[in-house]
């Protein structure tokens, strides 16, 4: 076991070599962040990221693709932002819609929103909730998604959530989080999504 001066002196070390570091690294950008992944948290990280960016006053956009069938409370909670702009516009799983073609429908008008606050520069931060899912299905083409990000503001973060990310997705992120799942009530013990902590 390191003694107190020992240990002060590792630490001495690592905040000289972090501050050369950060201070090698002044460059400021719009991020496109992905959380994919089969593991729980990827919309609750982009909320985080949410309530984050309206603490320092920014404007936030978040839309969600699939989700809206359901009362949430993120949506209870974000109605009372003046800041966010949050609209849920999906209809349910597609296991739960049985609609292809009204499935492609909704996500395109999705989409249309999603596409709206990029190209509004008011917006900071844009959440696209569940895209990778529709881009999944070929519901959207991936290579529309990619060309109207290329059109971003140069300070305009996007994030977007949901399993199964596009390769080509993950290449022109900037940051990309995939959560594993390690454990799950849902599957090792039968226990359904519940309020408060799914949605």
């Amino acid at each position: 076991m390191r003694t107190d001066a020992e240990h002060a002196e590792r630490m001495a070390r690592k905040k000289t070599a972090q501050d050369s570091k950060v201070a090698a690294r002044d460059a400021e950008k719009g991020l496109i962040i992905i959380h994919t992944g089969k593991g729980k948290g990827k919309t609750t990280a982009a909320l985080g990221m949410v309530i984050r960016a309206v603490g320092h006053g920014m404007r936030v956009g978040m839309v969600q693709f699939v989700k809206g069938a359901m009362t949430t409370g993120e949506a209870a909670v974000l109605a009372r932002f003046p800041e966010v702009d949050f609209h849920a516009m999906g209809e349910g799983f597609t296991w739960n819609t049985q609609d292809r073609t009204r499935d492609i429908a909704t996500a395109r008008t999705t989409w249309e929103e999603v596409k709206r606050m990029i190209a509004d520069p008011s917006y900071d931060l844009i959440v696209a909730d569940e895209l990778n899912i529709v881009l999944r299905y070929d519901y959207l083409p991936v290579d529309e998604v990619l060309d109207i990000l290329g059109t971003k503001g140069a300070m305009t973060h996007v994030v977007i959530t949901g399993r199964n990310a596009p390769d080509a997705l993950i290449e022109a992120a900037d940051l990309v989080t995939d959560m594993t799942q390690v454990k799950h009530p849902f599957r090792e013990q039968g226990v359904k999504a519940q309020r408060g902590i799914e949605f």
